[in-house]
């Protein structure tokens, strides 16, 4: 469920800082974030789809909206797509985890860390090549501001690229899985030997604010629209993602109704590497054929003229 539609900007935000807080520790285990090879084809392949190649040269200076862990910035910076990165978020816990990650990938010194949120960036004009993000737009309360300020941190010809953002169809779709999972999660589990989880370790695992951090789900001609009123060109929408997706919030639904530590490794081998099939059946078959608005997600990019 999303924010009400009378949330001010103000509770937007500190719902996003509290609730980014709390799941720091456990972020990456739960969404399966990932930083060797799994998660540097994962972003190397965003980026190529957003740009509509890789960067032949490396951008010099980068900054990164609602940065989280850290899956997208520092995958693709373990991979040379720009030398030098500035991590934003509005969550410290989320920042705290992204540091660690960092230093332990031998990244610390070529990373810079600052929480602030979207719409009021505390750096100079032109600071910045590239600015990227993962699933943050749809948490930002006012992105015409953030898209503004994004432009004015650019210097002429920099790049925008944001992915993994809701598409609104996408966005209903998943509740299908959902549902699909809650039914089908009692003969899951006991095919696999597995309890159910209490009451209490649901409710930990899925935080009361975790309905409340999502704004926005996008239509792609929006996108577009706001992009180019903000004085972008070269604007790109693609989607992502449907198989996969669709696969994915069923997987969930079914592991998030069991405990943990009884689910069988093999299954989760199986799940992994299903799940993955079914992305590079979206890549090679769906994504080129399929309207953008179709997708789970979408990805975008835009540059600032010259």
């Amino acid at each position: 469920m999303p924010a009400a539609p009378t949330a001010t900007p103000e509770h937007i935000r500190d719902v996003n800082q509290r609730y980014h807080d709390a799941a720091a520790a456990s972020y990456d285990a739960k969404w399966g974030i990932d930083f060797t090879d799994i998660g540097r084809d994962q972003t190397r392949q965003k980026l190529v789809k957003a740009l509509g190649q890789w960067p032949a040269v490396p951008f010099a200076s980068a900054l990164e909206i609602g940065a989280g862990t850290g899956y997208f910035s520092l995958n693709l910076m373990q991979q040379g797509a720009f030398e030098r990165l500035t991590a934003t978020d509005i969550s410290t816990g989320m920042l705290e985890a992204l540091a660690g990650t960092a230093a332990r990938l031998g990244l610390a010194e070529r990373v810079a860390i600052v929480r602030t949120d979207a719409e009021r960036l505390p750096f100079d004009d032109e600071s910045f090549d590239l600015v990227l993000g993962h699933a943050v737009l749809h948490h930002v309360p006012d992105l015409d501001r953030a898209f503004a300020e994004f432009r004015r941190v650019l210097r002429p010809g920099g790049a925008v690229v944001f992915c993994g953002e809701p598409s609104r169809y996408g966005d209903r779709l998943a509740a299908v899985p959902k549902l699909l999972g809650a039914i089908t999660a009692p003969a899951w589990r006991r095919l696999l030997g597995a309890a159910a989880r209490s009451g209490r370790e649901a409710e930990e695992d899925d935080h009361e604010l975790e309905r409340e951090v999502d704004v926005h789900a996008f239509a792609p001609g929006d996108l577009d629209r706001a992009l180019r009123n903000a004085g972008y060109e070269s604007v790109r929408v693609r989607g992502e993602e449907l198989l996969a997706n669709v696969y994915g919030w069923w997987l969930r639904s079914l592991e998030s109704s069991a405990v943990s530590d009884e689910v069988p490794d093999g299954w989760r081998i199986f799940a992994f590497r299903s799940y993955l099939a079914l992305q590079r059946a979206d890549v090679a078959l769906l994504e080129p054929r399929l309207p953008a608005a179709l997708f789970y997600n979408l990805i975008l990019s835009a540059r600032k003229p010259a």
